[in-house]
């Protein structure tokens, strides 16, 4: 299978002694803020996808973004780039540097932190940050039928049928165009990403979707 320009983004990742951020940094971090993982925020990451398959990426940081509370990571969403019209099993770990497309692998909110809103926030967020990149042109995800209804409140379209299946499960392929420019606005305090600054600051006529 020839992988060449395209980056695996699936790598063991070098252990690092355990700080509690939020002990260490309490009077530093603000109260909520939105920005890029990165390696030391695995564990965060392992503890929220504990119970299914959990995606370390190190390649595109730039394409991830998470939620913090007072330093800790209570959602997140992973994405990558991909170069072709519809998902293939290659897409789940394989990222394309020269792709249009962003492959969202997962939203994912902490339990204690569910039925907040935060789910549809973060997922708004990353859409509109992803209008600051001047190559993509659309986001793509797959997600079992159930959650259609959800990500169609984001704005996604249905593609189709999957061609990915994972054991008996099957899945609906949805996209979402990226274009024009960021909007201004939708709840959170603070949005922080590299090269690309985006500050979102709250306000309180945004509809918020408990997930």
């Amino acid at each position: 299978m020839s992988v060449v320009g395209a980056q695996p983004f699936i790598k063991p990742m070098q252990s690092s002694p355990s700080v509690s951020p939020g002990i260490q940094r309490r009077h530093t971090l603000p109260a909520s803020e939105v920005r890029p993982l990165n390696t030391q925020d695995a564990i965060s990451v392992f503890e929220i996808e504990r119970e299914g398959a959990s995606l370390s990426h190190t390649v595109c940081p730039e394409l991830s973004m998470g939620w913090f509370e007072e330093g800790r990571l209570v959602a997140f969403i992973i994405g990558s780039l991909w170069d072709q019209d519809r998902l293939t099993t290659e897409a789940l770990t394989i990222h394309k540097p020269c792709g249009s497309t962003v492959h969202i692998h997962v939203l994912a909110v902490h339990r204690t932190f569910r039925q907040q809103g935060k789910g549809p926030i973060l997922m708004w967020r990353y859409l509109q940050y992803l209008r600051c990149l001047p190559n993509v042109r659309r986001a793509v995800l797959m997600c079992e039928d159930f959650l259609i209804p959800f990500y169609r409140k984001s704005g996604f379209k249905v593609l189709g049928r999957c061609a990915i299946t994972v054991a008996n499960l099957t899945f609906t392929e949805m996209w979402y165009p990226i274009s024009g420019h960021a909007y201004m606005r939708r709840n959170s305090e603070a949005i922080r990403f590299p090269q690309h600054p985006l500050t979102l600051p709250l306000t309180k006529t945004d509809d918020q979707v408990d997930v």
